[in-house]
């Protein structure tokens, strides 16, 4: 092979080497940079969607009119073993945070019969807020909810800071609730 080929060749793998340093070098400055953003971004919460929702009882009830307070929703449905899990765990929560200031509000899922719903309040004795969402605004206004349970802590202010799908836990929610109380 001539000499002048072996250099070429040589630059040519100098070059790859060099490539594949820098988009090394590259994409450990992205991932790192991810990890920083992640990190250091600001905690997300959202402003809670002001909807107006239709309670079992009749009457209606504007979210935005508990502002000030801290509002525990919970999107549920009566063929959900895991949302019937959590009602006993959610009038605890209830009895003992209410008259501190909690409002806890279930939402039945579109799909569930609204008898169905009334049943199963009436059987458990739910003593928290049941609202219907017959046509799927709160499921839509809440990020087109669709596996339950799936609930949201908002807190005093209005803002969205805690979302969970599936069961909770329920400490760590009633400790993120009791700092919202605290903090009047």
């Amino acid at each position: 092979m001539p000499t002048y080929l072996k250099q070429l060749k040589l630059l040519m793998t100098k070059i790859n080497m060099k490539t594949k340093d820098i988009l090394i070098t590259l994409f450990a400055i992205l991932i790192l940079g991810s990890i920083i953003y992640l990190w250091m971004a600001p905690s997300g919460a959202q402003q809670a969607p002001d909807i107006t929702l239709q309670l079992i009882d009749g009457k209606k009830l504007k979210l935005s009119s508990l502002k000030g307070k801290p509002v525990l929703i919970t999107f549920w449905a009566t063929s959900c073993p895991g949302c019937i899990k959590e009602i006993p765990h959610l009038i605890e929560l209830y009895n003992e945070l209410h008259s501190k200031g909690l409002e806890i509000i279930g939402i039945a899922m579109p799909y569930d019969r609204p008898d169905y719903v009334m049943e199963m309040v009436k059987r458990k004795k739910v003593p928290y807020l049941i609202a219907f969402d017959l046509k799927g605004n709160a499921v839509k206004a809440f990020g087109n909810v669709s596996l339950t349970p799936t609930t949201f802590l908002i807190d005093d202010e209005g803002q969205i800071v805690k979302k969970k799908i599936g069961e909770m836990k329920m400490d760590i929610w009633k400790k993120r609730i009791v700092s919202i109380l605290n903090k009047k």
